[in-house]
């Protein structure tokens, strides 16, 4: 066998060590997962902020809610995603200190960064992060640049230090810049598109996944439902906040769900189309982990499909 065909198999096959849980409340359906060996645990399904992008504000403040009345308490944000702190923040204000706040920076400097983790306290009305990113990290150029004497990593080191930060990560969209940032800093975690069609087809995420685990960082997956890119002059309604063309079918999308749940990954979070996060989240509700032939099926749902990245991006 491949190795990197022996890496996708035991990656999906170990299901009963990756899928032991921890169940939330007793009222609550929705599992959690350990992140790392911090002792925090996380609902298995998170809450992008997108999700309240461009939303009135009572809306947001509704969403938020109900969201976490069904058990989520792991919410990402980012300063690049138009006005969803702004709108995240009130909404999470009243359940603050119950739930794991994740947020991002794009900056690569020291100063840049520092401004932008400021403005993103304020905007979230909060006084700490539970978890900073650094935000698409996709070229060495981007490694190096956040880890020379004047780079991010300087600010999020100091704030973590300060209190301001409680757990440090990254988001990445490049196998290689993926690995290379994990073999430079012990991060607590990091998010990474772990998707049916992308490791199927583009055995994208596989090395990822093995080099998180060497590490101790704990995986956090993007882009579940991902199918493939849109064609061009594709109407995108009603999915205009997904730059890639979504898993939409009933059937598939149980399965695409299931494939990166039964992953040993801490969480998932769903595309930013409200729509898409309610139903990743009822199928996370009744999780259960992909039978062998199950596995076989999304191969075969994903066979000749094109991946929106590859080992190659």
């Amino acid at each position: 066998m491949k190795r990197r065909d022996f890496i996708k198999t035991s990656s999906i096959a170990g299901l009963t060590a990756a899928c032991a849980v921890h169940a939330a409340e007793p009222s609550v359906k929705l599992a959690r997962r350990s992140y790392g060996d911090t002792g925090i645990e996380l609902s298995i399904i998170g809450f992008g902020g997108i999700v309240v992008k461009d939303a009135e504000q009572d809306h947001a403040n509704e969403t938020v809610a109900k969201a976490v009345e069904r058990g989520v308490n792991y919410f990402d944000v980012a300063p690049s995603y138009g006005d969803a702190e702004l709108k995240l923040g009130p909404a999470l204000e009243p359940f603050r200190k119950d739930v794991f706040l994740a947020c991002k920076t794009g900056q690569r400097k020291a100063e840049g960064a520092r401004r932008e983790l400021d403005q993103s306290l304020t905007r979230l009305r909060t006084d700490h992060l539970d978890l900073y990113q650094l935000h698409a990290i996709t070229t060495m150029d981007d490694v190096n640049t956040v880890f020379a004497d004047d780079g991010a990593m300087k600010v999020f080191i100091k704030a973590r230090e300060e209190g301001v930060l409680k757990h440090l990560g990254f988001s990445a969209h490049s196998p290689v810049a993926a690995i290379e940032a994990l073999n430079r800093f012990d991060f607590d975690s990091v998010l990474f598109p772990f998707n049916f069609v992308t490791w199927n087809e583009g055995d994208f995420g596989p090395q990822v996944m093995q080099k998180a685990k060497e590490k101790g960082a704990a995986r956090l997956a993007l882009k579940a439902l991902a199918k493939t890119k849109w064609a061009d002059g594709a109407n995108r309604e009603p999915y205009e906040k997904c730059w890639y063309q979504p898993v939409t079918d009933d059937a598939e999308t149980e399965l695409a769900a299931r494939f990166t749940l039964s992953l040993d990954i801490t969480a998932a979070i769903p595309p930013g189309e409200e729509e898409l996060f309610w139903k990743a989240l009822a199928i996370a509700e009744n999780f259960k982990p992909l039978s062998s032939d199950e596995q076989n099926a999304i191969q075969r749902l994903a066979r000749g499909v094109e991946p929106i990245f590859t080992a190659r991006t």
